[in-house]
Parts: structure tokens; sequence; C-alpha cells
């Protein structure tokens, strides 16, 4: 299916998806496969077991504030890309200032694993902004919310997601 990896139906594989992803997967047509979990940074990932990174994809907790309000979003651009945060994602979200969720914080509210975060299984009320080249992308791989797995599921079904939008996020 991808890479060098044993893709297998997320239902047969419960153990490989963090329980907020198992929840939330529902009907949506997914693959895991285990990885060793110190390989699950893209590069590495990519790397050593021959991904592509136009076929990955990376999730990115960003906190934005304003008026004393904070805003948590997902924000899911390709490996190859880089997010505009401080353009159209803090715009998009209204909010004066917004940087990157502290690690300890974005475990803490997402109930995954650092470097496994993923869109799916997030806080109902979280925006999931998809950039535009990872919902027409096709086969992507992304986060199963554990650090010793990674999903493979159409870039389309993440625009589909409750809370997603789609937006040309990636700076050019």
């Amino acid at each position: 299916m991808m890479g060098k990896l044993e893709w297998r139906p997320t239902a047969d594989v419960p153990g490989l998806l963090a329980a907020p992803v198992r929840a939330a997967l529902g009907e949506i047509p997914a693959y895991a496969a285990a990885i060793d979990p110190g390989l699950a940074d893209t590069a590495a990932f990519c790397a050593e077991y021959d991904v592509p990174m136009a076929a990955s994809a990376n999730c990115v907790i960003v906190l934005g504030k304003r008026a004393g309000e904070a805003t948590y979003a997902a924000v899911l651009v390709l490996a190859t890309d880089r997010a505009d945060v401080n353009g159209v994602i803090r715009k998009h979200l209204g909010v004066r200032k917004i940087s990157f969720a502290a690690q300890d914080d974005a475990v803490a509210s997402t109930g995954m694993e650092y470097g496994g975060i993923t869109p799916i299984g997030l806080p109902a009320d979280w925006p999931v902004l998809v950039d535009e080249a990872v919902a027409q992308a096709g086969p992507v791989v992304i986060g199963s919310g554990i650090r010793g797995s990674k999903l493979l599921l159409d870039g389309a079904e993440l625009a589909k997601l409750p809370t997603a939008t789609v937006l040309d996020l990636a700076q050019h």
C-alpha cells in the first residue's frame, strides 16, 4: 500500500491506536502499521520506511490567544510544506497571538503521545485546519496518537472531520 510497512485495517489492530483516535475513527476507512517509536518523527520515519515526504502529513497543535481567551487548533500540512501559522492560521482563528502549544500541554489536552498527535480524536470543540494539498493528496500517512504506529487514509477523509476546514495553509 505504501512504503515498507505492513498496513492492516484499523479495526483489526486497535492496540496500534491511542484511545481517543480509536473512539473517533468510526467508519473512516483507514489502515494502521506498527513502527519503531524512535522513528516516529517524519523525516526519520519516511527515510526508514520508504514513504515519500509528499505522502506524509504532519499535525501540529497551535494555541491562539485574544482578550484572555485561549483557542487550540490542529493544523495539518504535508511534510514537504510549512504551515503559515502567523498569517493564514492566526487570521482564520481570529486571534492576536499564536504559537505552537507546549509539548506537555498538547499531550495532556489531546490524550495522545507527542510525535503521534493526529487530527482524529481531538477535543470536539477544536478546529482542525487541513491544508488543501493534504485534502487532495490521495493516500497520506499521519500519526495514530501513539509513537509506535502510523495511520494511512485518503487525505479527503481528513477534510470530512466534524470540525475540519480546508484552507491554503502552506507558506509559498
